[in-house]
């Protein structure tokens, strides 16, 4: 072995944690706390980064960390001191400087410590990935190899349709050596770009040339040793985007280049840089785009803390919940929380201690810890911190961000404002402070026209990285995962995509279940590949239901013995696709979604037109399809040979309802 390959063989794999948005889009969370510590699911951010970086191999990891430094410090040293699963073969470091105020000067700070002392990958506390970084860094190294003025490689992730949460970029590369050629970020607002400007050079100096547009950008990048001196002797670069801008403008001179990793499909990363990505966020988490860091896997621990019951409902085991509250779906319930009578949850998250009154309806809304909920309340899409007192009769409407300690009088109707406990000092460019209740006060916003012109044309054509956008209804068509399905997909009406899309998205669905199931790959993955699919070919939420059910009837008729034993064929199957078909079919339409998917396939396949009573019954002892769904669709088949085969089915169910009727009443 030569000294060079011993050298590279020992080189010990790094990280910097920026743990700073040096912003002020979460505040009034950010103006007590840091923003290391801001729950996703119930959990701090800087446990799924460290977490992440864990499972990744990475042996030392510096955390920067400018604001609030002494509650990042003792947070470290508590996990640490507690022996958590990040803290064991990972070094962990605090580098602090209260005088940085951009990743610029962070980087420039440990550029004078020399504490890098080779490749290294960069990403923010904010950055909530699974990506496998370790395999990130090997290629970076081997474009070092190739190419000695690459500097960093920077990682985007396919964006979302129909979607902006300012985080989202255009950029050109070439696509055989994805050496970056241009780079500009979009506006964060709804309202999306008409044009845009190339400049000319670009096609004229490059034979082949790939644009894509609205790509996700995490902020995760690799280094190479040459990035930290760059920044260094450049003072104009305070952010990442300000150094990638001008190594593209000085590329020559500067001797560098800059090349681009696109992540799998498979593969999740996102950026938590304001109140509308940290609400979707944290309902990826809670539908498990995350894995193997979900919920119920104790992430950082090694006891578990939560139980996964059907629909993603996430339940601590020490927690009091009434008999009659409702708890619909994408739900994490913490420690020691209370939800009493009548109270409606959907698509949250209730942290530790809190209190929920009676006959309170909570949708898409974000409760930290000790926060408490007074007797027929309203909260719709709103975000409560810690200690937060809101109380009876009251209704938070969406965009409304409460900070710590807040309390809210009893029948007060509060229309997206960001609160704080205090009164904060006067800012003459600032809007006027409002009281709302002694214990709330608006948070003063600076005024645009009072923004430094000069500034503005200097950035003009580059929107700023960091953007507010306040928790807020998602808009349709937005992947199941994060959104409360639209009236057009909530309708279990048959599918109606491109035929071309159809066949390709069931084909790929068949594909991948079959794969997994002669692989016995985890079947979580499938889920996600299926996402990804349905991601690609832009389907609805009800289409995928259908599909899924379908393409696990397809793999059941290919089965051998399946005509002599259809409903044991199923049960085996479902033994291991139980996962992915619980994960979809969860509520009433998407049943009558699997239903009309049985329904479909008996014209095609003898077997399971003959078989259709008994693999009903099957679904329907499982605890998979609910006995009303049964009723309802049977009322409404158009096939009269169906409709009578189902009959007697339909008749026991009924009688056993009428049944179970008469023995309550007794």
């Amino acid at each position: 072995m030569s000294k060079a390959q011993a050298v590279e063989n020992k080189e010990i794999l790094q990280a910097i944690l920026i743990a700073d948005s040096h912003n002020d889009n979460l505040q009034p969370f950010t103006s007590t706390k840091p923003l290391a510590l801001l729950p996703i699911a119930n959990v701090p951010l800087i446990e799924y980064a460290l977490e992440s970086l864990n499972r990744n191999g990475v042996e030392e990891v510096i955390v920067f960390c400018c604001n609030h430094i002494d509650q990042v410090k003792r947070y470290i040293q508590q996990r640490q001191t507690a022996r958590c699963t990040w803290s064991i073969g990972m070094k962990v470091s605090i580098v602090s400087s209260e005088s940085c105020r951009s990743i610029g000067e962070a980087i420039r700070d440990l550029d004078a410590r020399n504490t890098i002392r080779g490749n290294v990958l960069l990403l923010g506390v904010d950055s909530v990935t699974n990506a496998d970084l370790a395999a990130l860094l090997d290629e970076h190294k081997r474009l070092s190899k190739l190419d000695r003025g690459a500097v960093m490689t920077v990682v985007y992730k396919e964006g979302l349709r129909r979607m902006r949460t300012g985080n989202e970029v255009m950029i050109a590369m070439e696509p055989r050596t994805r050496r970056l050629l241009f780079h500009q970020r979009l506006a964060a607002q709804q309202e999306k770009e008409r044009k845009f400007e190339l400049p000319l050079e670009l096609f004229l100096g490059n034979r082949d040339v790939a644009v894509c547009h609205g790509l996700l950008d995490p902020q995760i990048a690799v280094c190479s040793h040459a990035a930290l001196p760059l920044f260094a002797d450049n003072f104009d670069f305070l952010s990442r985007d300000d150094f990638v801008r001008g190594v593209l403008i000085n590329e020559e001179i500067l001797n560098s280049r800059i090349y681009v990793a696109k992540l799998a499909r498979e593969e999740y990363a996102m950026r938590v840089n304001n109140w509308q990505s940290y609400h979707l966020v944290s309902l990826d988490v809670i539908n498990r785009w995350l894995y193997p860091m979900v919920p119920d896997t104790a992430i950082s621990e090694f006891r578990q803390q939560y139980k996964h019951f059907r629909n993603n409902i996430y339940r601590h085991g020490n927690v009091r919940l009434s008999r009659s509250c409702e708890l619909d779906g994408d739900l994490v319930v913490g420690e020691e929380s209370e939800i009493r009578e009548g109270t409606y949850l959907r698509q949250s998250v209730v942290g530790r201690g809190c209190q929920i009154g009676r006959n309170c309806r909570i949708v898409n809304s974000f409760l930290m810890e000790g926060a408490s909920v007074g007797d027929g309340t309203v909260l719709n899409h709103c975000i409560l911190g810690e200690r937060v007192k809101v109380g009876e009769g009251c209704t938070i409407n969406p965009g409304t961000v409460l900070g710590e300690g807040v309390e809210i009088p009893d029948r007060l109707v509060v229309a997206g404002l960001l609160l704080q406990a205090n009164e904060p000092p006067a800012d003459e460019w600032g809007t006027p402070v409002q009281k709302i209740a002694d214990r709330a006060y608006t948070i003063p916003v600076m005024d645009e026209d009072d923004s430094d012109s000069d500034e503005d044309d200097d950035k003009l054509g580059q929107p700023a990285m960091n953007q507010p956008l306040v928790i807020a209804p998602l808009p349709g068509r937005y992947p199941a995962s994060v959104y409360e399905p639209s009236d057009d997909e909530g309708d279990s009406r048959p599918a109606s995509p491109v035929p071309e899309d159809e066949n390709i998205f069931l084909s790929e669905v068949v594909e991948s279940l079959k794969r997994g199931f002669s692989e016995r790959t985890n079947a979580e993955y499938l889920i996600l590949e299926i996402n990804s699919s349905r991601y690609a070919y832009n389907m609805a939420l009800c289409e995928v239901n259908y599909y899924v059910v379908k393409a696990i009837l397809l793999i059941m008729l290919q089965q051998d013995g399946v005509a002599t034993n259809t409903v044991g064929t199923l049960r085996r199957l479902l033994a291991y696709f139980g996962v992915v078909f619980r994960n979809y079919i969860r509520d009433r339409e998407a049943m009558m979604n699997c239903l009309r998917a049985f329904e479909e396939m008996c014209p095609s396949s003898e077997t399971v037109r003959a078989k259709l009573p008994q693999l009903v019954h099957y679904l329907y002892e499982e605890d998979l399809i609910s006995e009303e769904v049964i009723i309802d669709w049977h009322e409404g088949l158009e096939d009269v040979a169906i409709k009578m085969t189902l009959s007697k089915l339909v008749q026991w169910l009924q009688e056993s309802s009428e049944e179970e009727e008469e023995d309550d009443e007794d």
